[in-house]
């Protein structure tokens, strides 16, 4: 199963992948936060569109919530701290937000900032909540979440380091995507288990596997619900690995006509272009 938001026929709406393709369920459900909690099962041999007829968008429309780690891989602290940019490895998850605007869906252009030459990719998986919660134990974080996603945590290096801050460098205008889809927890396995990978125009660029978290998943959870509660829908990005760009010597940045895309193993494969402004 594979729960998406799309565009067709000059309409927003939000469905299942089946075998033969997609099954629009916005005349059936009030939002896609609805199917999740619903857990519908679909007849694998509908469809009421081909992907190919579809306009993707992101997976939830309205999330409450972005929240999103930076430092979680230790190789990537190791790279930032050899720019210059951190000291020692976060003791508590180093957290920001992100709009919803500051993400578009797969296949769609990433919007190059255009007033910085650093835009940089940042491949990562993201969980998606299901059961809404306020101060979630460990112990039962895994219970709280729908499914899961990618995100190209795109970044804008200049513009994050301008101050402490790093929240400029993190909402430029689309500068991020997220999706295709939201794949349900029960069907991905062992998460520790899954592969990130994340190629810039063909060549590979980050590889690693989400046990090399810092913070792992139960403790992203524990740790935001006890800021707000979590809602159906909030997204939580759980950091990126080694490789960026703007730590490799040259550095390498994202131009207009790349093409980035970042796969998760037993999810999907994220796509887009860079567009010029």
């Amino acid at each position: 199963m594979k729960y998406l938001s799309f565009s067709v026929d000059g309409r927003d709406t939000f469905g299942v992948v089946t075998d033969r393709g997609v099954v629009d369920l916005g005349g059936t459900f009030a939002s896609l936060k609805d199917v999740l909690v619903s857990g519908v099962q679909v007849d694998q041999d509908r469809a009421d569109h081909s992907l190919d007829e579809i306009t993707f968008l992101p997976p939830i429309a309205d999330p409450v919530h972005i929240w999103c780690l930076a430092l979680n891989y230790v190789e990537h602290h190791d790279e930032v701290q050899a720019a210059g940019r951190v000291q020692e490895l976060p003791k508590q998850p180093a957290l920001f937000a992100r709009s919803r605007d500051s993400l578009t869906g797969h296949g769609q252009p990433l919007r190059h900032p255009g007033v910085s030459e650093q835009f940089d990719y940042e491949g990562e998986l993201a969980v998606v909540i299901g059961k809404p919660g306020f101060r979630i134990g460990q112990d039962a974080a895994f219970d709280h979440i729908a499914g899961y996603t990618i995100m190209n945590e795109g970044s804008v290096r200049d513009w994050q380091f301008h101050t402490r801050q790093i929240t400029p460098g993190k909402n430029f205008y689309r500068s991020g995507s997220i999706g295709p889809w939201i794949v349900p927890r029960d069907e991905v396995g062992d998460v520790d288990a899954l592969r990130i990978t994340t190629r810039l125009n063909g060549q590979v660029m980050q590889d690693d596997v989400a046990a090399s978290m810092v913070h792992k998943i139960p403790r992203f959870i524990e740790y935001v619900s006890s800021i707000a509660p979590l809602h159906t829908g909030d997204i939580l990005a759980t950091g990126t690995p080694s490789g960026v760009g703007f730590s490799r010597k040259p550095p390498v940045f994202l131009q207009v006509g790349d093409v980035c895309e970042v796969s998760v193993e037993g999810i999907g494969v994220l796509r887009n272009r860079v567009q010029g402004d």
